[in-house]
């Protein structure tokens, strides 16, 4: 009886806990904040708001929403962000403008937006083509990364760098055990970088997630060895019908021995785009107002890169968190006269003026987001976007 008694007396609490959260108001967290494009919202939530009990709504109208952890997401706009947003029992049945799907196909997880591929992320190993090297052979890189209305933004083993793999992250010149080992070059059969899991994954009304962790093993002395453990926390967030959000947290660990990532002009994370564009009809510029041939060795907050696609004209956005080693970070941008047509490869290179030695057993993370957007941005709009990535749009319940 007396344990009956209990359990009644918490479900009690527990629904006048729950109760307490069943009308509320989100409203800036910092009202002298503004934005000029959508973004996205963050509030942090009580844990027992449940997301299939509560619905958000602006002015009546259900707005798509989403919980990850302890945090609140939706899409704003300049129309609606000062608010407020309502937080409250739901009363009907919302209507997600977007669909968001992840699917495995052909040793890749797809994100699929409206029936649009997005990306493909690489979980089987990429064999080297025919006739070459089978030390190029890769997985744990992202191709095809679509423009939103589908056009591919990436290029893999390209004849010139046959270890270029669309958007990927390894490391050049590293101190392993007393070794030096190349994780980059592949011809060289020092290191490389493999696919070891897919965590989780999921895709809700606001973002699709997946989490995967990647292998950085030793190949020399004759053995395969795990020199660095990296988690990528990979989002995509669909913003406009023209723009989505391309987020990556990336977290290391050097499970037994230090790990050091010594000086050197390029390494990290990297894009080689697609071979639609050349010298002549795409555009890099960079935070600081640097273009293409300026751009190499430069410090940047932020770059872009755009041109044409067909009949067509698009590109991306990439920001370095503020809160990155060594940001704003060093770039390794190619300069047009470096390859025949002026083939078009970036890299927010951050070892490129310092080591980085990562202590066994240690955490240490980088942060990135690509805004991936169909037509043109300017350095305006690129500040901006970096400034809400910098320090995102807050709500508070009231």
């Amino acid at each position: 009886m007396k344990n009956g008694f209990r359990q009644l007396l918490i479900t009690i609490i527990g629904c006048f806990l729950v109760s307490c959260q069943q009308h509320h108001e989100l409203i800036l967290k910092d009202a002298t904040q503004s934005i000029q494009f959508s973004s996205v919202g963050h509030a942090l939530i009580d844990k027992n708001s449940a997301e299939g009990s509560f619905e958000l709504t602006y002015e009546n109208s259900v707005i798509p929403h989403q919980i990850s952890g302890d945090t609140l997401f939706w899409k704003i706009t300049p129309e609606n962000y000062k608010g407020p947003f309502q937080w409250s029992s739901k009363k009907s049945q919302a209507h997600h403008a977007q669909v968001l799907e992840n699917k495995k196909v052909a040793g890749q997880l797809e994100v699929h937006v409206n029936q649009q591929k997005i990306l493909g992320y690489q979980m089987d190993v990429k064999e080297a083509p025919n006739g070459v090297n089978p030390a190029f052979r890769r997985s744990g890189y992202i191709h095809p990364l679509n423009t939103p209305n589908g056009t591919r933004l990436t290029r893999i083993q390209p004849e010139d760098h046959y270890h270029h793999y669309g958007v990927w992250n390894p490391w050049t010149h590293t101190l392993v055990e007393g070794d030096t080992v190349d994780f980059w070059n592949l011809a060289k059969e020092e290191g490389t970088v493999r696919f070891a899991q897919l965590i989780s994954e999921y895709a809700g009304p606001v973002f699709s997630e997946f989490k995967v962790r990647h292998e950085h093993i030793v190949l020399i002395h004759n053995q395969e060895k795990v020199a660095l453990l990296e988690t990528q926390k990979i989002r995509v967030t669909p913003i406009t019908d023209t723009s989505y959000y391309l987020d990556f947290e990336i977290h290391y660990t050097a499970p037994e021995k230090a790990f050091n990532i010594i000086e050197y002009r390029y390494g990290g994370f990297s894009w080689r785009a697609t071979e639609e564009w050349d010298k002549t009809n795409s555009r890099v510029l960079t935070s600081e107002g640097n273009t293409r041939n300026q751009a190499d060795g430069s410090l940047a907050k932020w770059y872009l890169i755009d041109g044409a696609l067909g009949n067509d004209f698009g590109g991306a956005l990439i920001m370095s968190s503020p809160n990155n080693f060594n940001h704003p970070e060093p770039l390794r941008i190619w300069p047009d006269s470096l390859s025949g047509n002026g083939d078009v490869f970036a890299n927010f290179a951050t070892s490129k003026n310092t080591d980085w030695m990562m202590e066994a057993g240690k955490s240490y993370s980088l942060h990135y987001r690509m805004v991936i957007y169909d037509g043109r941005i300017d350095a305006n709009e690129a500040e901006q976007q970096w400034e809400l990535y910098a320090q995102p749009i807050q709500y508070t319940f009231q």
